[in-house]
C-alpha cells in the first residue's frame, strides 16, 4: 500500500555525480542551513564509512581494513550508528523546512522511498526507528538532523552494494572502548538487486526515485548547483568534513584499555582520550619496564590518539632496540 504524500509541493531535484563523501556531507549542510529551498539529493559515495555525530570512531570501523583498503572515514552531523558506502550504495537527503512539533519523523520523510520500493514489486516495510527491509533484511538506514526549523533527513539504499566489505569494514572488538558514544546497531543487511523482479541498474533505480518525486510534485525541477554554492561547499568540505578534527576528535571522550601478548610477553595499555588527544595514560608489562616506560607515557601525553602520531613516538623510542619490526608493528597496531 502506498502512502499518503507528506512533501512540499515544489522540490528542487539534485542528481549529484561528485562521489567525495567529504563533499556530499558538507553540501548537505550547506543546502541546510544556507538555503530555504526543498530539496532532493541523490548521490552516490566512494567506498567510505560514515560515523554518525555522537559516536567514537576508533570504536565503530576495523582500522586495518581501513587502511589496507584506503576507506575514507567521514562524520555526519545527524545522529544514529555507522554506515558503509561505496558505489553499489544510493544516497538519499531530502533537506525541507518542517512545522514545529513534527520536525523529527522518519517514517515520513522515509514514506516516498518506501513507496518506489513498493512500485517496483518489493516487500518492503518501514522497521523500528530508521530501517527500511526487504523480507525483513536491512536495506536502509535513515538519520535526521534539525536546524532551526530545516529539516535534514537522509538515509542509504543498498542497492548492489559489496556486503563482505561492508561487514568486515564494520567488524570490531568493543571491549577495548569504555565511552557514553552512540553504538551502532548491527542488522542482517541485503541488496535491494537481490530481490528485483526485473533487471535495473542503479541509475535506473536512481531515476525511479527521482520519477515519483517529481509526479508526486509536479513542480519540482532538477536542479544544478551554481558554482559560488559549489565553491562553499568545497570549502565547507576541506575546513570540516574531511579534518582529524571532526572525524576523530570529535569523538566523545573515552578510555581504552587493553591487554596483549607479544612475543610471549603480556603488556598492558590503558588510557584516556579527550577530543582526540590523550590525557592520562598507563603502559605496563615486559617491554615498557625493559625500556624507558615513564618517558615514553611522557611522550604520549597530550598527543592525538593518531597512528602517525603514535607510531612516530615509539618508533622513536629507546623500544626500537627491543622489539624487532614486526613486534613493532604489532604493538602499534595494540593502541587502537
Amino acid at each position: 500500500m502506498l502512502h499518503t504524500p507528506v512533501l512540499v509541493y515544489f522540490m528542487l531535484c539534485i542528481r549529484n555525480d561528485i562521489k567525495d563523501p567529504y563533499y556530499n556531507l558538507a553540501a548537505e549542510e550547506y543546502l541546510l542551513k544556507e538555503s530555504n529551498h526543498e530539496f532532493l539529493m541523490l548521490y552516490i559515495n566512494d567506498p567510505s564509512i560514515i560515523i554518525g555525530k555522537h559516536q567514537n570512531t576508533y570504536a565503530e570501523i576495523n582500522l586495518d581494513f581501513v587502511k589496507n583498503n584506503n576507506i575514507r572515514i567521514a562524520r555526519r552531523i545527524s545522529g544514529g550508528g555507522t554506515v558503509w558506502h561505496d558505489h553499489g550504495n544510493l544516497n538519499f537527503s531530502f533537506i525541507v523546512t518542517g512545522s514545529e512539533g513534527d520536525l523529527v519523523n522518519f517514517r515520513k520523510y522515509a514514506s516516498p522511498i518506501l513507496d518506489v520500493l513498493l512500485q517496483i514489486g518489493l516487500h518492503a516495510a518501514f522497521k523500528g526507528k530508521n530501517s527500511i527491509t526487504i523480507n525483513d533484511l536491512k536495506v536502509s538506514g535513515n538519520a535526521e538532523h534539525i536546524y532551526k526549523n530545516r529539516v535534514l533527513h537522509h538515509g542509504t539504499l543498498l542497492f548492489n552494494s559489496d556486503l563482505s566489505s561492508l561487514r568486515e569494514a564494520l567488524r570490531i572488538n568493543p571491549l577495548n572502548y569504555h565511552d557514553r558514544a552512540v553504538k551502532s546497531i548491527r542488522s542482517q543487511t541485503a541488496n535491494i538487486s537481490d530481490f528485483l523482479i526485473k533487471n535495473m541498474g542503479i541509475r535506473e533505480f536512481s531515476d525511479e526515485i527521482l520519477k515519483y518525486i517529481m509526479l508526486l510534485h509536479p513542480d519540482s525541477e532538477i536542479y544544478t548547483l551554481t558554482s559560488s554554492e559549489h565553491q562553499a561547499i568545497q570549502q565547507l568540505a576541506k575546513n570540516k568534513y574531511s579534518t582529524w578534527e571532526w572525524n576523530f576528535g570529535y569523538s566523545p571522550d573515552y578510555i581504552f584499555e587493553r591487554k596483549v601478548e607479544i612475543s610471549g610477553h603480556e603488556i598492558g595499555i590503558y588510557f584516556q582520550v579527550k577530543k582526540g588527544f590523550i590525557t592520562e595514560i598507563k603502559l605496563s608489562g615486559y617491554f615498557f619496564q625493559k625500556s624507558s616506560g615513564k618517558k615514553l607515557e611522557y611522550l604520549l601525553l597530550q598527543k592525538k590518539h593518531e597512528e602517525n602520531v603514535i607510531s612516530e613516538i615509539l618508533n622513536q623510542s629507546d623500544l626500537k632496540d627491543i622489539l624487532n619490526p614486526a613486534d613493532m608493528e604489532d604493538l602499534i597496531k595494540n593502541f587502537f
